[in-house]
């Protein structure tokens, strides 16, 4: 998983520039997956996973998963919250999920699009939170893993900007009656760091990480069909 993480690193990198003028969220990415899929069929409770490389590599890892469930990936490896959020109209509105499950932040506080403050990254996830529920969309938002250093961006020290970060989205949910998923919690190891039983790389998780999220994504899913929005 290691050597895939850094080839896909690699492509995304060499195509970056280009990219990023063109199409700097990667709409493309999905829009034919989307074109094709039909609609909600009559009682299904369509879950959409919206998210970067820790949702993309999910389907991979772990493909039964989302093969035995009603569950769309969304993910984008490398992909900020500045980027979802542009996206998030056609990868989940469009969609017309029951629910919405949002993993994001750890590529801002890697500064993958460049500099931003925990308060914009907060921002972008509330709005699309907000844009969700406006949509009649039920909301899961979902802690950042822990991490304590970035393999392509060593010394920007994140373990506390996630810590700092998932109490803004805590707080914010517990306000808003939306359904927080603490994964932290059942991930971090004593350095404030993801517990290497469950990662190899120190930022996604292994077959074993993901077995972890699993249980706890499906019980957050069922908590918020059940809210009143």
């Amino acid at each position: 998983y290691i050597l895939l993480f850094f080839a896909l690193i690699a492509i995304r990198a060499a195509g970056q520039n280009d990219q990023w003028k063109t199409d700097w969220a990667n709409l493309k990415k999905y829009a034919e997956s989307n074109r094709v899929l039909p609609p909600p069929a009559k009682n299904e409770k369509r879950v959409v996973f919206m998210g970067d490389s820790i949702t993309e590599f999910w389907k991979y890892t772990d493909s039964n998963f989302f093969a035995v469930n009603p569950y769309i990936g969304r993910g984008i490896s490398g992909q900020t919250t500045s980027q979802m959020l542009v996206r998030f109209r056609p990868d989940v509105i469009a969609l017309k999920p029951s629910v919405v499950v949002i993993l994001a932040g750890i590529n801002d506080i890697a500064e993958n699009t460049g500099p931003i403050t925990l308060e914009t990254v907060f921002g972008n996830i509330v709005s699309m939170a907000q844009l969700a529920r406006s949509n009649q969309i039920r909301v899961v938002l979902c802690s950042v893993l822990p991490a304590n250093d970035f393999p392509w961006r060593k010394g920007l020290g994140p373990a506390d900007k996630v810590i700092r970060l998932n109490t803004m989205i805590r707080s914010w949910g517990g306000k808003n009656n939306v359904v927080y998923l603490d994964y932290y919690s059942a991930m971090v190891d004593n350095r404030k760091g993801l517990d290497k039983r469950y990662g190899d790389d120190g930022v996604h998780p292994n077959l074993a990480g993901y077995q972890i999220m699993e249980p706890l994504v499906q019980d957050a899913i069922k908590r918020a069909l059940k809210k009143n929005q």
